[in-house]
């Protein structure tokens, strides 16, 4: 196992989810106008996450938030990074 240095702190144990979103323009409108705050999926293993809808941000396009997706969390599920991979 290989230790990585997040946000100051050695972690052990990275998390890592794979998501697969497909979420339309018109559905991300509900979180910018407050009235979904977080977004729930289920990985590829099966494993549902939650997260706070502002972590998308980055990755909505005039279609919305579309392509398979990397979440990395540290060992207290505390969000580190979301990259898109594929879409």
């Amino acid at each position: 196992m290989r230790a990585v240095l997040v946000h100051g702190v050695l972690s052990r144990s990275m998390k890592e989810f794979r998501l697969r979103l497909l979420i339309s323009s018109q559905e991300m409108l509900t979180y910018y106008t407050g009235d979904a705050r977080y977004l729930v999926a289920t990985a590829s293993d099966g494993t549902r996450v939650q997260m706070p809808a502002r972590f998308l941000r980055p990755h909505v396009t005039s279609q919305g938030v579309v392509g398979e997706f990397l979440l990395r969390c540290d060992d207290r599920n505390r969000f580190v990074s979301l990259e898109r991979v594929r879409g």
